[in-house]
């Protein structure tokens, strides 16, 4: 028995040995079949490896627009408070402008006023002195107690032409056009024929016209460096006067 045992085992050995090559060939056969579909698959691989990476890099530059995306929000308030000041200015520029155009339309409403003031009352100069004038162009009423009067009255007594100036302020708010008096009767003074009024004393450089009257309203009025009086009712007649200080 141990014969036949020892026998079917070195009949197994070589069966092994025999077929042990044959199994050899089969795997090397495979192997190399194999390799080619392998090395066909690497380019595959590759080509399709390359597409990866070209995706992969829009990726990367998408992250400054994600960027840009979340800085924007950071942005618009900014903006929006820029806006809101540049609308301010703008408001307070219209403001300003409307006070300006309200503070000229006040200003020019008061100046037509006193415009129309002064035209009203240059209208009633010309009125009061057209009336001054035609009444000045008849001649006055004589009575006959008046012209006795006058006839009465002695010649004058003349005085030499004098250098004496009245303020310019004082004669403006005592003689003039609009300063009407009557001498009445002249006095004697120092040999000279003189009357008063407005606080001066005035001599008489010329004589006395035959048609005054002592009576008759008259003015002292500055006429080329020369006092005169002067009567509205002979405005082509003048007598040349002298201020006594």
């Amino acid at each position: 028995m141990k014969r036949v045992s020892l026998i079917t085992a070195q009949v197994l050995v070589l069966l092994l040995v025999a077929v042990a090559p044959a199994y050899a060939k089969q795997d090397q056969h495979a192997q190399d079949s194999r390799a080619p579909d392998q090395q066909q698959a690497k380019p595959q691989e590759q080509k399709q490896a390359k597409p990866e990476t070209q995706q992969q890099k829009p990726q990367t530059q998408a992250r400054p627009a994600r960027q840009e995306q979340r800085q924007q929000p950071k942005a618009q308030p900014e903006q929006a408070k820029a806006n809101g000041k540049q609308q301010e200015q703008q408001a307070q520029s219209a403001k300003q402008e409307q006070q300006k155009q309200a503070t000229s339309q006040q200003a020019q409403t008061k100046q037509n006023a006193q415009q129309r003031q002064q035209q009203g009352k240059n209208q009633q100069e010309r009125a009061d002195s057209q009336r001054q004038q035609s009444a000045s162009s008849r001649p006055p009423q004589r009575t006959e107690e008046a012209q006795t009067r006058q006839r009465a009255e002695p010649s004058l007594h003349l005085s030499a032409v004098g250098n004496s100036r009245i303020p310019d302020a004082r004669f403006r708010s005592n003689f003039g056009r609009t300063h009407e008096f009557r001498i009445g009767s002249p006095r004697m003074v120092d040999g000279y024929s003189r009357f008063q009024y407005g606080g001066y004393w005035f001599g008489f450089v010329q004589p006395w016209p035959a048609n005054w009257y002592y009576s008759d309203n008259v003015y002292v009025d500055y006429i080329g460096g020369q006092y005169y009086l002067c009567n509205p009712y002979y405005p082509g007649v003048h007598v040349a006067l002298s201020v006594v200080l």
